[in-house]
């Protein structure tokens, strides 16, 4: 076959070979196979390997990679089975890794089913990336489209309009990403010529019928600025485009108009050479802009200034059109050589250009291939660009749905992204058939199968197997859910044995319980009894034990029988110095002038005051009759408020807990903080933080409160 060997021509004997050995292997598994036109179908992978030579830049390793996956493609109806096939797995022993890798990667695109896994755009192009470990897999796979757009008429016609879709959404954006822009504009036409076959005949042949003028604009246009710019010393080149078919029906679609009132078909470039400084290249672009609108009429409403504030992407240019004749007008752009590289190769000309969204992993990756592109030499540097830093896993079902995962998911992580209840009773999947743990790593083409069952329970070691967000918050919340029901269980279980003994538990028993145990909530507490983890008896002997308040008791017996007098005469006073170093009012109870209040001595706070009403008032003052000070309040303090706390609830809709605020007002009192809770719909519990200068005050509000329409109840905590 002749063009097996007008592929060759070019390459060393070494190369020759690979191709060649490549070739047979192709031309032997696919004999007797044959396209839509009857052609050998071997005349496809010809037609990518030209493309991939002549156009994308690709060497010999990248064309034998071609013929050895579509020899290889037809011998299985997933990537699983083509990557175990027989034929593959001899072919290792026979090419070099990398380009057994670019089979592989190709293998798995080639199986992706776009109906099935219903991706849209953005997905897609990261899922071909994804499965490109080496980048020359999506290369070739852009010629490969390339190759079937330009024979599109041979497939069948239920197969054109998903691969005419499949080209504009995918294959154009990948394309003008990688900077392959003759590429990406040839795949545009194609698409315009099969989804607008009238629309494409228009501007073809309106471009056709006006070529010979545009080559006579180029000549002409600039005869007359050419002394001017020389004698400036301007260095500079000039750049012709015509724009694409695709482009111009774009904008003939957006502007709604005809072929004749789109001005900048025809494009005149300056690209100057100038010193890399802002200031001296809008100098001189501006400075050209000049000479260009002295010799040609300009339309003042088409010039574009990108200089002084360039796009959102960093574009910079100046563009204008002027009119060159009666009927002839022309679009001029300006720009230095810097901005011209920045807009042809920089950030200007990828992600942010017309509408395409930006993922930095993936940009980053494609920047970097697309550079390799411009840089000759060995294929092998391409070996070191990993997709990676994508930073995600795409993984199916059984089923072909497709899952997108952060990188470093597990089974587990794919159970709870299918469902949370069946992440919940996960117990291991198969990962290509072969068992799996739920801790195993699943990475970007596996088929991901779940096994569950329904005793299963999560347990806290989940939480160090999972990376998803969604996994970790859902066995959290499961966890929760168990250990509040274990909590219910382990505090009515105290509860009742509590009672049995005729024993209490407060607050600060609860705080020394949490402490013994090491635990952090009370819940735990209460959890860890539900799960016999603490036997309840422990506890008894906790309350029963005198000394549990204070570890160093022999001290504080020293400092209670040596400095607290039982003499009734002798009163500790508090004055208006309510946080005094000697005494502090406790946080149990919050004590207020003028209530009924004693003092315990502390070891390391002083003496507490509390009220007599307080909750451990019995408690204290009945096992620690000498620790406890005879206290009273100085006869007038002025000039302080008081912490104190109340508990109100209100019958009626929201609006009478307005009632609340206005009656305080009402007083020497001011809000601290106000905590509305909706107890039913017509029943709210408001827990109000306020300040007083005495309990006459308080009592005064509270009184009032209660004579208020729809408070049922006032109670001081």
């Amino acid at each position: 076959m002749s063009a097996i060997y007008e592929l060759i021509q070019d390459y060393n004997e070494q190369d020759k070979e690979l191709i060649l050995n490549a070739f047979s292997i192709a031309e032997k598994e696919l004999a007797g196979r044959t396209r839509g036109n009857g052609h050998d179908f071997i005349e496809h992978p010809l037609g990518v390997a030209m493309i991939v030579k002549n156009e994308v830049g690709l060497q010999a390793s990248s064309i034998a990679a071609i013929f050895l996956h579509e020899g290889n493609r037809f011998n299985g109806n997933s990537a699983v089975d083509l990557n175990n096939s027989p034929l593959l797995n001899d072919c290792k022993t026979i090419f070099p890794k990398d380009v057994i890798d670019v089979v592989i990667g190709l293998n798995k695109i080639a199986c992706l089913k776009i109906q099935e896994t219903n991706l849209d755009e953005e997905r897609y192009r990261k899922l071909i990336v994804s499965y490109s470990n080496d980048p020359r897999v999506v290369l070739i796979k852009l010629a490969d489209r390339l190759e079937i757009m330009r024979n599109l008429m041979i497939l069948p016609a239920s197969k054109r309009e998903a691969k005419i879709m499949e080209t504009i959404l995918f294959y154009v954006p990948l394309a003008h990403q990688l900077g392959l822009y003759k590429l990406k504009s040839e795949l545009e036409d194609l698409f315009l010529r099969y989804s607008e076959p009238e629309q494409y005949r228009l501007i073809t042949n309106n471009l056709k019928a006006t070529e010979r003028d545009r080559e006579n604009i180029v000549n002409n246009f600039i005869i007359p600025l050419k002394e001017k710019l020389d004698k400036r010393g301007i260095k500079y080149r000039l750049k012709a485009r015509t724009k694409s078919a695709y482009s111009i029906w774009r904008k003939m679609q957006a502007q709604k108009v005809g072929f004749d009132k789109i001005f900048d078909v025809f494009a005149i470039r300056f690209i100057i050479d100038s010193e890399p400084i802002k200031e001296k290249e809008h100098a001189l672009c501006w400075e050209v802009y000049s000479l260009v609108t002295e010799q040609y009429e300009p339309d003042t409403n088409r010039l574009r200034d990108w200089l002084t504030i360039p796009k959102k992407n960093g574009y910079e240019s100046l563009h204008t059109t002027v009119q060159i004749s009666d009927n002839s007008f022309v679009e001029v752009q300006i720009r230095t050589e810097r901005m011209d590289l920045e807009a042809e190769r920089g950030n200007a000309s990828h992600w942010s250009y017309k509408g395409i969204k930006s993922e930095q992993g993936l940009s980053n990756w494609l920047s970097k291939v697309r550079d390799m592109l411009n840089d000759t030499g060995s294929e092998s540097k391409y070996e070191h660009i990993s997709p990676k830093v994508l930073g995600e896993v795409f993984v199916f079902t059984p089923n072909g749905e497709l899952k997108q995962l952060p990188e470093g998911a597990t089974v587990l992580d794919f159970a709870f992204d299918i469902h949370s209840n069946l992440g919940l009773k996960c117990t291991g999947g198969r990962i290509n058939g072969k068992m799996a743990s739920i801790k195993e790593k699943i990475h970007t083409g596996d088929v991901v199968e779940i096994i569950s069952n329904k005793n299963q329970k999560p347990a806290q070691g989940w939480l160090d197997i999972v990376v998803s967000s969604k996994a970790k918050s859902k066995i959290k919340q499961k966890l929760k859910e168990e250990e509040n029901k274990r909590a219910a269980i382990g505090k009515e279980l105290l509860e009742r044995r509590l009672k049995n003994w005729k024993l209490t538990l407060d607050d600060d028993d609860i705080h020394l319980l949490i402490k013994k145990y090491k635990l952090k909530t009370t819940n735990e507490l209460y959890s860890s009894i539900g799960e016999d983890k603490i036997d309840v008896a422990e506890i008894k002997d906790f309350l029963e034990d005198e000394t549990r308040f204070d570890p160093n008791l022999e001290n504080i017996d020293k400092i209670g029988k040596s400095n607290v007098t039982s003499n009734d005469s002798d009163y500790l006073i508090i004055d208006g110095k309510i946080n005094n170093v000697d005494y502090k009012m406790a946080k149990c109870c919050n004590p207020i002038f003028g209530d009924d209040v004693f003092g315990f001595v502390t070891v390391k706070e002083g003496i507490k005051i509390h009220r007599l009403s307080c909750p451990n008032a019995a408690r204290l003052i009945e096992n620690y009759p000498y620790r406890i000070q005879k206290v009273k309040w100085k006869e007038n303090i002025s000039g302080n408020n008081f912490q104190v706390s109340l508990k109100i609830i209100i019958d009626g809709d929201y609006s009478a807990t307005n009632v609340v605020f206005s009656t305080i007002n009402m007083f020497k009192a001011s809000v601290r903080s106000f905590n509305s809770i909706e107890k039913s719909s017509t029943s709210f519990e408001i827990t109000a933080t306020i300040y007083v200068p005495s309990n006459l005050e308080l009592d005064k509000i509270v009184a009032t409160l209660k004579k208020q329409k729809g408070v049922k109840q006032v109670v001081r905590l």
